[in-house]
């Protein structure tokens, strides 16, 4: 499918300030982060875009509906205040304790609404697009020059007589995947029936106290970051012939498919121990996927004998004692996956990814904190091997998100851009038990990668 680029055409309408309401949440407040939280400092936002059809003009959504998300949120952010303050150094700081998130009675979240004339069926679509289209749809944390981290901004584009979509950028430092949806999902559930305590979603718990720390991770994972980091960004080899156009897409893999290639996979089997979710499956076929559209692994006649993947997992009822499911922050551990270049570029190749991957699934069983104090140091030395990394889940339930107009049209991630090689991960839209996975990549590596997610299904 060829690829035409379209000028994206947006006009900013209005932008206000929104906070929690006044009297009902501290006048001032101070958390501290968590060693999870800490290991997502030096990084940026988390940025989720949720379109949603709705047949009305940008004059009558400002009057009717926006007065509405402007009040549900600041009633959300009764319970979530902190994501309207910031990340500051701690003034009297100690080796356990340098950064913490802190809040104040004037904090707020930049609020805008904007008018797009894009084309709102395309960009709600599984067709290849420009990812300039969707950046313009994705809210701007506040600029700051006093060394602190604002949390939060929202963004609000209106398609008229089309539809609308709202996007939702959070500072990782402030939370996982889980916790952004936390958040997304109360302030949904209020816009709809109204305050997120009668909504049947649990209120959200800020107590660090919830992670122990007896091995102080936090001052030696900070230490060993600034450490890192003071020698610049690791070297990358041999970078992509061609960045730019970035194009955004999604390949949904149905239940269908899910099942037949667990079934392939399985057939293979021969006794071996083999981890076979939908999880592993999609994450094995996407990166057997990726491996075979990029260039670099061409030109570098497969030099490398390595291919890594890279994947979060959710820590909060492996620790011990577990965290409470509401329990909002970080609280993730990375997974690496390694595998031979070459027999994932072969017939099979997807046996082989799923088996490194299970390999790595039950290396965990070894203690999920087990080698903590080396996981950023390890992350930085793969970067210039171009590791496959994932972000979300289909366990998040993005297109459960309902703030009274139905389901999400098209949920979209962006952030995966700003790192090469990273996809995204969702439940199919239709609630059919699908995956669906957003990929971005330069067009004549897009195109190689549809024709092996299209082409390719039985060859595992």
């Amino acid at each position: 499918m060829a690829f035409n680029s379209s000028s994206t055409k947006i006009k900013i309408i209005d932008q206000i300030q929104v906070s929690p309401p006044p009297g009902l949440v501290p006048d001032s407040s101070s958390i501290p982060l968590s060693f999870f939280d800490v290991a997502w400092l030096f990084t940026g936002p988390v940025e989720r875009l949720f379109f949603f059809s709705l047949p009305i003009s940008t004059v009558d959504f400002i009057s009717i509906h926006f007065p509405s998300l402007q009040s549900s949120l600041s009633e959300t952010l009764r319970q979530f205040y902190p994501l309207a303050g910031r990340v500051r150094p701690c003034p009297n700081p100690s080796p356990d304790n340098e950064f913490e998130f802190y809040y104040c009675s004037n904090d707020t979240i930049p609020f805008s609404i904007y008018e797009s004339s894009s084309d709102f069926d395309k960009l709600t679509g599984n067709e290849m697009i420009d990812l300039i289209e969707l950046k313009s749809l994705v809210p701007q944390l506040p600029r700051t020059n006093d060394g602190t981290i604002p949390l939060t901004a929202i963004q609000v584009s209106v398609f008229p007589e089309k539809g609308i979509c709202i996007g939702v950028a959070i500072h990782h430092v402030a939370c996982d995947d889980s916790s952004f949806m936390h958040f997304v999902k109360s302030w949904a559930a209020s816009h709809r029936v109204g305050p997120v305590n009668v909504s049947g979603i649990p209120a959200p718990l800020f107590d660090r106290a919830a992670v122990s720390d007896p091995n102080h991770l936090y001052s030696k994972s900070l230490s060993e970051m600034k450490e890192l980091l003071s020698k610049g960004p690791p070297p990358m080899s041999d970078p992509p012939l061609r960045q730019s156009p970035q194009l955004i897409s999604t390949f949904v893999l149905t239940r269908e498919k899910i099942n037949a290639l667990k079934e392939g996979l399985i057939a293979k089997f021969h006794g071996q121990t083999l981890h076979c979710s939908s999880f592993t499956v999609a994450c094995a076929y996407a990166w057997v996927c990726l491996i075979k559209s990029q260039e670099m692994n061409i030109h570098n006649g497969m030099t490398e004998k390595s291919a890594h993947l890279l994947f979060s997992v959710e820590c909060r009822s492996r620790l011990e004692p577990p965290i409470p499911a509401g329990y909002f922050g970080n609280c993730l551990r990375p997974c690496f996956v390694e595998a031979n270049l070459q027999e994932l570029h072969l017939q099979g190749g997807v046996y082989t990814a799923a088996l490194a991957i299970g390999k790595a699934i039950r290396g965990l069983e070894q203690g999920v904190l087990q080698g903590a104090e080396g996981w950023f140091r390890k992350i930085l030395s793969l970067v210039p091997n171009r590791p496959m990394s994932i972000g979300g889940s289909p366990r998040y339930k993005v297109y459960d998100v309902d703030f009274g107009w139905g389901r999400p049209v098209n949920v979209e991630l962006p952030t995966i851009e700003k790192t090469p090689g990273t996809i995204s991960l969702a439940e199919s839209r239709d609630g059919k038990g699908g995956i669906e996975i957003g990929v971005v990549l330069p067009e004549n590596e897009m195109q190689k990668f549809g024709l092996c997610f299209s082409n390719g299904i039985l060859d595992v």
